[in-house]
């Protein structure tokens, strides 16, 4: 049988050789260098401005949204939330739980966003902008120029829910200006869940460390903090994690997948 879902997704048989192994003790030197080459080659496919950094959460994608609401964005803030379907939705539920000062740009479910929905937004003070670059449960690609453009005009902190769109389509950190960008492990990067991977910019990590502590598992300080050593605070899905690391060497030398399936599809 053929997967053709969104994700989980196909994984080509070096990815599934990683998973037939005993997870192995990941305290060690060793685990903490593929961590390394891991946040590396991430930052390096997205482009990211110098200076950034890449954490690698044990959660699903809805847990890097959550920890960026929570870690990223403060009290003082004023959002925006693209709101065009139900990952939309989520972000303006998370927003609304951990009481963020949000407003939402309503749109009809697969309606591409247009010049005139942001428009009554301009000059009007919002410090940040959530989205979810592929909404994925329309299949909408939003128009990221016009987003980003909106967001360097009026100096406002993008924030990217890249969850199934990183690989699969054309992302540039530095060019969108974007701040932050999430993706999940079972995605294009056609590796089993359970990772969520957050890149952030230098202004993102500036926040970060401003702002107060506000939770213990989601924690980006302490998942920041944790690695510079190449190493997470708590117990991760460590064969996730090398899984991880076999699929971004593939991509980053050019190939796709082999024994037939379709890894390489997301190349």
């Amino acid at each position: 049988m053929l997967n053709f879902t969104v994700g989980p997704v196909m994984s080509c048989d070096e990815v599934l050789e990683v998973a037939s192994h005993s997870t192995p003790y990941f305290r060690t030197p060793e685990f903490s260098d593929i961590m390394l080459e891991n946040e590396r080659v991430m930052l390096e496919l997205l482009n990211a401005p110098e200076n950034s950094k890449c954490v690698f959460l044990t959660s699903s994608g809805t847990g890097a949204m959550e920890s960026v609401v929570m870690n990223v964005l403060n009290d003082n803030d004023k959002v925006l939330v693209i709101n065009g379907g139900s990952f939309g939705q989520r972000f303006s539920d998370l927003c609304k739980l951990h009481k963020r000062n949000f407003t939402e740009i309503k749109l009809k479910f697969a309606a591409q966003i247009k010049p005139e929905n942001l428009a009554p937004f301009e000059n009007q003070n919002y410090t940040a902008l959530l989205i979810n670059m592929h909404e994925t449960s329309s299949g909408l690609l939003y128009d990221m120029d016009l987003i980003s453009d909106f967001c360097k005009r009026n100096n406002i902190l993008l924030i990217v829910d890249a969850i199934s769109a990183f690989m699969a389509d054309e992302l540039d950190m530095t060019k969108l200006n974007a701040a932050v960008v999430l993706t999940g492990s079972q995605k294009a990067l056609a590796v089993q869940p359970g990772i969520s991977i957050i890149a952030l910019a230098p202004e993102a990590l500036k926040r970060v460390d401003d702002n107060p502590e506000k939770c213990m598992y989601l924690s980006l300080k302490e998942a920041l903090k944790n690695s510079v050593r190449g190493q997470t605070p708590f117990t991760p899905a460590v064969t996730t994690l090398l899984q991880i690391n076999t699929r971004l060497q593939k991509i980053r030398t050019g190939g796709g997948g082999g024994g037939g399936n379709f890894c390489n599809l997301s190349n």
